[in-house]
């Protein structure tokens, strides 16, 4: 099966035709740097996301804290992920950088503070 994709990896956006045989990728074409074929594997076989949202705050200067993981977690985990978030409430005060939860969920990724907020 063909699929067609577009690189983002760098400036250049290269059309990707990716050959693939069920979940896995046989060849791609139209590169024309070596991260294109890289990024297309890692996008049919085990595609990543880094999560962005936010966590209820209390007792803070603001109602919510921006978080981020500190790297891509499995594309497959997001709604996982987005309901242990939901339970996640932050009373201390936190400087950008701060660790949330460490290794959140199991997945060897960090949920850290994007902002600093201070007591009220």
């Amino acid at each position: 099966m063909k699929r067609i994709m577009t690189c983002i990896e760098c400036p250049q956006g290269c059309r990707l035709e990716i050959e693939t045989d069920g979940s896995r990728v046989a060849g791609v074409t139209g590169q024309k740097c070596p991260r294109g074929a890289k990024y297309a594997r890692q996008e049919i076989e085990s595609p990543m996301r880094t999560l962005t949202t936010s966590v209820l705050t209390r007792g803070l200067e603001l109602k919510m804290l921006p978080v981020r993981t500190s790297r891509p977690i499995p594309k497959g985990s997001i709604f996982e992920a987005m309901e242990a978030v939901k339970r996640i409430v932050v009373t201390s005060p936190v400087k950008a950088g701060a660790v949330v939860a460490p290794n959140f969920l199991g997945l060897g990724a960090d949920l850290v503070a994007c902002r600093s907020i201070a007591k009220l």
